[in-house]
Order: C-alpha cells, then sequence, then structure tokens
C-alpha cells in the first residue's frame, strides 16, 4: 500500500481525461470530435476516483497484481478476471476496429477502476486494457465483486452505479462491442441488432454507403451478398453474417454449463416472471440457472413505455425495467444463458433435467417454467415471405426507425399493442390500427385510449382484419383490410402483429404436465394433484412451478408477473424443505 496513489501520476504523455470520441464523419471521411452522452455532469458517478481509506476497506476482496510496462491486464472477448482497481501507475483502455488498429478509449490512473457490468458475470471484456509504466492493481474476482457489492453497501452502492452507467454510456455511444457492418435495414442487420439490443449489449452499426470505415472493411474481407453483415468483435475477429446463438457464443454471453452440475433452481424465461423469481431466489442462497431463448424481459422488454408500474409514475421502458432486473439477479449470483433453448423436460427424473436445443442438459432440484407467451402469426397464405421483411411482432427503436415518415399498420387492440401505436406514430408518417370488435374500451386501459384518440397519425379501423398482403422479394408493399365486406388497400410497407397470445409449452409435451385447452399449465388447486403439491403455483408434477403468462389463469400484467416471480421462491423453498429427495 506504500505506492498507492504514489510516485507514478499522470505522465507527460497521457492526456487529460475528458472522455471524448474520435467518430469518422460519414459524410467527409473525416475524425471529428463527439460526446453523444453528456458526461461531465455525472463524471465522479460514472468513473469514481476511491480513496486510500475506501481501498484499504476492500483489499480483503482482492489480490494485489503488478504490471509491466506494456503488458496486457485484460484482453478485449476474453474474460478480465473481474474488476481492478488501479494502486498506482496508469492503463490505457482500447479496442479494436476490425482493421488490426488499437483504438485509445480512455485511461484510467490511481484510484480509479476497471469494470463495467459484464465483470458481475466474468464475462468477456470489451476492451483492452494496457500497462503504461509499471502498474499495480488489485484485481477483485467477479464472484469477490459481487460479495463486495452486497457486503459494502454504502461503497457497493457506488460500485454498482458506475458500472450500470458505464454500460449505458456504452449502449448511448456504441464505442465499444462488436460492430455489424452492411446495409442498414437488411432483414440480418434488424436480426442482429435486434438481438444486441434486446440483450442490452453495445454494438455500432456501420453502413459502407455512407460510412468510409465500413467501405473498407468490405474492401478488406469481400464477402458474399450472403454473408452480410459483418461482426467485427471486440478481439478483432470477423464474423459473416452468423446466427443469434453463434454471436452470442463469440461475445461470450454464453457460459459454460455442466451437466454434473445440480441447481436448486432451474428458471425457464427471462421475463419480467423469471428474472424476478432468479433475483429473488439468488438473493436467499438458492444456486440459480436462468435459460432464455432470446432475450431478456420477454413480451415486456419490447414495450417502449410501461406506465402503470407502481413506483414509476411517469413509465419505464420494459427494455430498461427488464435491464435492472437482469442486474440485480446477477448481482446476487443467478446465471443467466441467452440465447439457449429449451427442447424438453424430463420429469421421469430426478433430479429434473432440461434438454437443450444442442443435445445437452443441464439438471436442477426444481423448476420454474417461466416461458410466456408469444404473439399468434397472421394465419394468411404467403404472409411467412414477409417475415423479417415488413412483419414484427415487436416495435423497439430499430423498427420504428424503419418506419420514419412511412405509412405502416398494426393488428391488436390490448395494451402491448396501444403502446406501440403511439410509440410508432412518432416516427411514422401515419399508423393504422386495426381491431376486429367495435373498440378499445374493452382491452385497453383508458388513458392510453385517449392519448391514442388523441394522436392525430393514429387511424383506428374497427370490426376490420388483414385479409391480403402484397409486396415484391424486396419486402410488404401493402395491407388490405377487409370491414363488413368491403376491402381497402393501405400502402403500409410495416405490419406489427399484436394478436392474441400463445402459450410456449411445446417444449413441455412429454412431461405430463397438466394443462388446460389453450396449453397453458394448471397450477395449485386446479391440477388435481395431491396435497402436497396443490401450492399456488406448483403444476401437476413435484417440484415443477409455473409463473407469469404461461401459468393458465393468471393477470397479464407485469406487476403480477413479478409477483408470482417473487412468491414462488417461497414455495419452492417449502418444497426443498419436505423433499425427501424423491419425485
Amino acid at each position: 500500500m506504500s505506492d498507492l496513489f504514489g510516485a507514478s501520476g499522470n505522465p507527460a504523455d497521457i492526456p487529460p481525461q475528458n472522455f471524448q470520441s474520435s467518430a469518422l464523419d460519414p459524410h467527409t471521411g473525416r475524425t471529428s470530435v463527439t460526446n453523444p452522452v453528456d458526461i461531465d455532469s455525472r463524471r465522479d458517478q460514472i468513473f469514481p476516483v476511491l480513496t486510500i481509506a475506501e481501498i484499504a476497506s476492500i483489499m480483503r476482496f482482492g489480490v494485489v497484481r503488478h504490471w509491466h510496462p506494456g503488458e496486457i491486464i485484460f484482453h478485449a472477448g476474453k474474460a478480465s478476471g473481474g474488476m481492478h482497481v488501479i494502486l498506482s501507475g496508469w492503463v490505457v483502455i482500447s479496442r479494436h476496429d476490425g482493421l488490426n488498429r488499437q483504438i485509445t478509449v480512455a485511461h484510467r490512473g490511481p484510484g480509479e477502476f476497471t469494470a463495467e457490468i459484464s465483470q458481475l458475470s466474468d464475462r468477456p471484456s470489451l476492451v483492452e486494457g494496457t500497462a503504461v509504466g509499471e502498474v499495480s492493481t488489485l484485481q477483485i474476482s467477479s464472484l469477490m465483486l459481487r460479495r463486495l457489492i452486497i457486503n459494502n453497501a454504502n461503497l457497493g452502492e457506488r460500485i454498482m452505479r458506475s458500472l450500470i452507467l458505464r454500460r449505458m454510456n456504452l449502449l448511448d455511444t456504441g464505442e465499444c462491442g462488436p460492430a455489424l457492418v452492411g446495409t442498414a435495414g437488411t432483414p440480418d442487420m434488424v436480426r442482429l441488432q435486434n438481438f444486441l439490443t434486446g440483450n442490452g449489449h453495445p454494438h455500432t452499426v456501420l453502413d459502407p454507403a455512407v460510412d468510409l470505415a465500413a467501405a473498407a472493411l468490405l474492401q478488406v474481407y469481400a464477402p458474399a451478398p450472403q454473408h452480410l453483415p459483418l461482426v467485427i468483435y471486440p478481439d478483432g475477429g470477423v464474423g459473416f453474417n452468423p446466427s443469434e446463438s453463434a454471436l452470442a457464443r463469440n461475445l461470450g454471453m454464453l457460459p459454460q454449463l455442466k451437466n454434473s452440475h445440480v441447481y436448486d433452481v432451474l428458471i425457464v424465461g427471462a421475463g419480467p416472471a423469471g428474472l424476478a423469481a432468479a433475483a429473488y431466489a439468488a438473493s436467499e442462497g438458492l444456486s440459480v440457472l436462468v435459460l432464455e431463448q432470446r432475450a431478456f424481459g420477454g413480451q415486456a422488454g419490447a414495450s417502449s413505455r410501461i406506465e402503470n408500474y407502481l413506483g414509476f409514475p411517469t413509465g419505464i421502458s420494459g427494455q430498461e425495467l427488464a435491464g435492472r432486473a437482469y442486474v440485480q439477479a446477477q448481482k446476487f449470483g443467478a446465471e443467466i444463458a441467452v440465447p439457449l433453448s429449451v427442447v424438453g423436460l424430463l420429469c421421469d427424473t430426478f433430479p429434473r433435467r432440461a434438454v437443450l436445443n444442442d443435445g445437452s442438459y443441464v439438471q436442477a432440484n426444481t423448476v420454474v417454467i417461466a416461458s410466456g407467451a408469444r404473439y399468434r402469426r397472421l394465419g394468411l397464405a404467403g404472409s411467412e415471405r414477409f417475415e423479417g421483411r415488413g412483419i414484427h411482432y415487436w416495435a423497439s427503436p430499430i423498427e420504428a426507425k424503419l418506419c420514419f415518415e412511412q405509412e405502416v399498420a398494426l393488428v391488436g387492440g390490448g395494451n402491448s399493442a396501444g403502446q406501440a401505436a403511439v410509440f410508432l406514430a412518432s416516427h411514422a408518417f401515419k399508423v393504422h390500427m386495426v381491431v376486429r370488435g367495435p373498440g378499445l374500451t374493452e382491452s385497453m386501459p383508458s388513458y392510453l385510449i385517449e392519448r391514442i384518440a388523441m394522436t392525430e397519425n393514429i387511424d383506428l379501423h374497427t370490426h376490420s382484419t388483414v385479409s391480403a398482403l402484397d409486396g415484391t422479394e424486396e419486402g410488404l408493399a401493402a395491407v388490405s383490410l377487409l370491414r363488413h365486406g368491403c376491402e381497402r388497400i393501405i400502402p403500409a410497407s410495416r405490419l406489427f402483429l399484436f394478436i392474441g397470445a400463445e402459450p410456449q409449452t411445446d417444449w413441455l409435451r412429454n412431461c405430463g404436465l397438466t394443462l388446460d385447452r389453450k396449453g397453458f399449465v394448471l397450477t395449485g388447486q386446479a391440477t388435481k394433484a395431491s396435497a402436497r403439491n396443490t401450492s399456488g403455483l406448483a403444476t401437476s408434477v413435484p417440484g415443477i412451478f409455473a409463473i407469469g403468462d404461461v401459468r393458465a389463469g393468471s393477470v397479464k400484467r407485469v406487476a403480477s408477473a413479478v409477483g408470482e416471480g417473487a412468491a414462488v421462491v417461497a414455495q419452492i423453498h417449502a418444497y426443498l424443505s419436505n423433499s425427501d429427495g424423491v419425485a
């Protein structure tokens, strides 16, 4: 500790930390300085400098490491080993640009630490850290970082806030993380953007039509059209139009799961219900694994604004709410794997086994089914050719940009449909809202109905259905509506579907669970199971519970899903304490 904040002060060749980023102007090709996020006003929260006393209080959580000049402390694209608190010297933070060049992002000095939210779960670093001169750091592993945050409430709160704000800054700037190189708005570009955005992963999009750096990358790698978009990974590697699973594995988003390990709780689905169950169960000392096939947040995660959730009087986006829950679950040690699909559940074994789409399996003493529901397809002949080329099942900012100054159609009269219509109306020239019934009063809150009525560019089409779609290989061009036998053609390039919900229970077909006629999971007394198995959220199979939208009779609201996620943990404890280890 004698060299803490010692003689290795700010060397002359390190510029002041203004944290502005250099960006290539897409029109001129010249480098300009940008500052998309007002960092200065929150600098002390995003980049706190710990005092000598604060560092002394956390020494027991880490190990002091010494680094020589030019030595790489952590590599981009590889696990960083947790958080590094700089005791002496300076660390330069840089990233790869895909052309074998290192771009300096920032510098960190004595009292600062190098980490963002990825380090809570030992995920790969988005950037590279290199020693400038002799450097000493206190390396705190991910496990010990979580313990520090929980055990040292005041300092832990400051560190957690910093980690979250750093991730938010990266999401805003796109300065780190993978770069997607290709034409904006193409189906595969939108697919990868939606996956990364839905999972709160920083990335940037480079269109070669307007960005000289992107054009240079295409010249170097010369991909065929079907190999676009390119993905430039944080370690400098390149992917050619990868699947979501391949993208996640290359980014280290999927943990290494062992067949031999038995978790206390396996949660299938990371919507509000699943994330709530994960946070509560992990906070109470249970070992938790969450598996999600697409992105955390579920249907709620795609909501532009949730206004009736208690405690948020001005509303909160579904992505923001889900992101906070995701971080909270990780803070308490829950493992979350995205994207990973469960294709089967073996209910005749103990521990229970969930079979994954790659043929492997995971084991747990209890299973929580939180796989939710999905919006129905349109059911029109030939509509499948517009999937990803005009038909959408959520309305994120990515889709909103594609609707700029265009006419779009939206089918559905529920809460999610109403929020999507209002959100899209702020981008599109006109939103045609299509409902089967006479109006919205039976399915939508009054405040939302009033807002739709006051939005001039939303046209409500009652007693109407979509009867036909028209377009080319390039995408959707028109939507036909049928009302009282009369057909009307709308020149809509985008069609958003929010029509009912189908439970995602296909993977349970061989488990023997009791389902209702629509495929939702029956729980509690409705299962007609034995007395020990009739707690409110228990299914007909001991040790297996169902919560959220997938459960028969559930209230389709975020608040109730979160409540069920919290309530199921008490029932899990009761089951585990009474279980004799035999199914």
